[in-house]
């Protein structure tokens, strides 16, 4: 493959950001202590145990705090960059850990294959929230869990305006495709989720108040019937 063809095949990927996920890889390792956001992972994942599928991997940071009780981590990561990182984190993790390309909207993966699934700050960037909770609800087996970690929309009228104009003009340009002002609690529970519980944050709990600062952290089930 000559390094035009190559270059070309890397674009036609169905996400890439290779200057925003060599960012995002400095910026999230710093959120992980500076931010407390790897005390909120390992809640995350407290108590999993079986096959878990992760949506949106990124970097693989999540990888770290699985439990043992955890057989298998299927990681699904479209962007390539992002991907080769997350591929480095499995091979360090204390649970088998196989990193594959993939999209949210079309989840590689079999039904009803996975007792639990991991969405971990990835709603905000997905193109389709809601084929991608569907996906989500597909792949999980009737009663799995699914653990959710996001950023959303601001509990207060004026930054939930801010949000909105930077949704519609700079933010998903600059950051890959993000989106500050979604409701993931609410997409959820519109995908048929049963809301266990959940609790919400503030990231980073201290300082300015940030577009992305509100976060949610909870669990939901699969109902065990669809009906």
């Amino acid at each position: 493959m000559t390094d035009r063809s190559a270059r070309a095949a890397r674009t036609r990927e169905p996400v890439h950001h290779p200057l925003f996920a060599r960012f995002y890889a400095r910026v999230s390792v710093l959120g992980e202590t500076k931010a407390g956001i790897g005390a909120h992972r390992r809640e995350l994942l407290d108590g999993l145990s079986g096959r878990v599928v992760e949506v949106g991997a990124g970097n693989g940071l999540n990888f770290a705090h699985y439990p043992s009780t955890v057989s298998e981590v299927v990681a699904i990561e479209p962007e390539r960059v992002l991907r080769r990182m997350a591929v480095e984190a499995g091979l360090r993790a204390d649970v088998p850990v196989d990193v594959v390309p993939g999209v949210a909207e079309a989840l590689p993966v079999k039904s009803e294959a996975f007792d639990g699934a991991v969405v971990s700050l990835v709603l905000c960037s997905v193109r389709d929230v809601r084929r991608s909770l569907a996906e989500v609800r597909r792949v999980l087996r009737p009663g799995g869990e699914l653990r959710f970690y996001e950023h959303g929309r601001a509990p207060g009228h004026v930054m939930a305006a801010a949000q909105r104009v930077l949704d519609a003009t700079v933010w998903p340009r600059l950051f890959g495709g993000c989106h500050t002002g979604r409701d993931p609690l609410a997409a959820v529970e519109a995908a048929g989720f049963e809301v266990v519980t959940y609790r919400r944050l503030r990231v980073p709990g201290q300082g300015a108040l940030l577009p992305t600062s509100p976060h949610v952290l909870g669990v939901a089930r699969r109902p065990l019937s669809d009906g």
